[in-house]
């Protein structure tokens, strides 16, 4: 026992004697960077020294890790901010000169001749620049060779290059030096129910490429089209709107439009006014109709004639009912409906090169038309400029459409032209001007 009790106290001290050796060092080594102070009164700094080997005492004295400065932080995708050039403010640039890389001069054209002999029209100028941008393109303008164009009602001011020029001054002779007096153009408006018309007819007519999908266009002396005309007037599916004459200045666009307005009962809303009914109708109408935009442009001769022809038609097929639950308040409910139109739409432009002294018919396939339910008693719907609310059918259907362009010759000839497109007092107004015509792409 007594032994035992010795080896224990024995192991005990040799353990507290190695934990000292290993203490003592580390405690020196932390006192051995307080320096007296020089005598300057300031604690020189010294190094800590780095131990290169095992210490006397066969253990490895710890040292304090040196100080490591931070990996940097990666970038978060929430506070990126992206790198941006430096933006300039706009600064005014006296004493301009336009960029002539492309080999652009300038050019002013007089177009008095032209401006003054048209009447009724606010800015007849307008028209020489709509014909310029269509025949040449907006990419000419506003690309990267710097091109001008602006006009009044004296002067036509051009920049761009010689090629541009040559163009501009063709179209420019045919304006100032072309026909002066208006130009009548009779239009025809014909609806088919079936397109078996072309199997007798197809041989009076001369077909011509057309850019618009689903499009045909044919040509045809005149001669033929009285014949063609005598055959459609013979089918019982054939409607002839009231032939309409257009007198035109050269150059000049010419809108017709027809809408009617067809409301429908669009959803229920809140009565906020009230406290009964508690929801109330709320009604929309949609318009539909046509809208037409024809522009010749005869040449110096008057032979041959660049006409522009843009029509849209909108027609409501059907109004679809959709039946809802309307809260009434608490737990009741009412059900009732509400309508979502069913819409057909189409669309037509095309510029087309036309021999005046032959019939243009233009078919647009078998297309919606412009059908809407009607009154045909005559004091609830009078007959319009076209006579179209009074042939249409109640109910949408599809059609073969066909325009019918005739050139006429000078307004002075025509015996009746004092009535020609002069619309009734009950008819629809008809614009004549360039209206909301596209300054974008032609």
């Amino acid at each position: 026992m007594i032994l035992a009790e010795k080896n224990w106290i024995r192991r005990s001290t040799a353990f507290a004697f190695s934990l000292l050796l290993t203490v003592l060092p580390c405690l020196s080594q932390d006192n051995s960077n307080i320096s007296p102070p020089g005598p300057s009164g300031l604690a020189p700094v010294t190094p800590n020294p780095i131990p290169t080997g095992p210490s006397s005492s066969g253990t490895i004295p710890s040292t304090s890790p040196a100080t490591q400065s931070p990996p940097p932080a990666s970038p978060s995708l929430d506070n990126r901010q992206p790198t941006r050039p430096t933006v300039l403010a706009p600064k005014l640039v006296p004493d301009v000169k336009l960029p002539t890389n492309a080999g652009q001069y300038w050019v002013e054209y007089d177009i008095r001749a032209y401006t003054e002999t048209v009447k009724n029209m606010e800015r007849p100028q307008q028209v020489l620049i709509d014909w310029i941008l269509r025949e040449t393109g907006t990419d000419s303008w506003f690309g990267e060779v710097t091109g001008v164009i602006t006009a009044d009602k004296s002067t036509l001011r051009v920049f761009h290059t010689n090629s541009m020029h040559t163009r501009i001054a063709q179209l420019y002779e045919r304006f100032v030096n072309g026909v002066a007096e208006p130009q009548v153009f009779g239009l025809r408006m014909i609806q088919i129910s079936n397109p078996q018309w072309r199997s007798r007819s197809i041989g009076l007519m001369k077909s011509i490429p057309s850019s618009s999908t689903g499009v045909q266009a044919w040509l045809m002396p005149k001669e033929n089209g009285a014949i063609l005309l005598s055959q459609l007037r013979g089918r019982s599916d054939a409607k002839e709107v009231q032939a309409l004459e257009i007198p035109l200045y050269n150059g000049q666009l010419q809108a017709l439009e027809q809408l009617r307005s067809r409301n429908y009962l669009k959803e229920y809303t809140r009565n906020t006014a009230a406290p009964f009914p508690p929801m109330i109708p709320v009604s929309d109408e949609i318009k539909e109709g046509f809208r037409l935009q024809i522009s010749p442009l005869l040449s110096l001769d008057g032979r041959q004639a660049d006409l522009m022809i843009k029509c849209e038609i909108d027609q409501v097929e059907r109004l679809n009912q959709v039946r809802i639950d309307l809260p009434m308040g608490g737990t009741q409910t009412q059900s009732t409906y509400i309508e979502v139109p069913q819409i057909v739409s189409w669309r037509l432009q095309e510029k087309i090169q036309w021999p005046t002294d032959q019939v243009l018919l233009l078919s647009c396939g078998i297309v919606a038309a412009p059908n809407a339910p009607q009154d045909n008693t005559f004091l609830a719907n009078p007959p319009s400029i076209l006579g179209l609310n009074r042939v249409i059918p109640a109910v949408g259907q599809r059609t073969d459409a066909l325009l019918w362009l005739e050139y006429r010759g000078p307004l002075s000839t025509q015996i009746h032209h004092s009535t020609a497109a002069q619309p009734s007092a009950n008819a629809p107004p008809m614009t004549s001007s360039t209206g909301n015509l596209s300054r974008g792409r032609y």
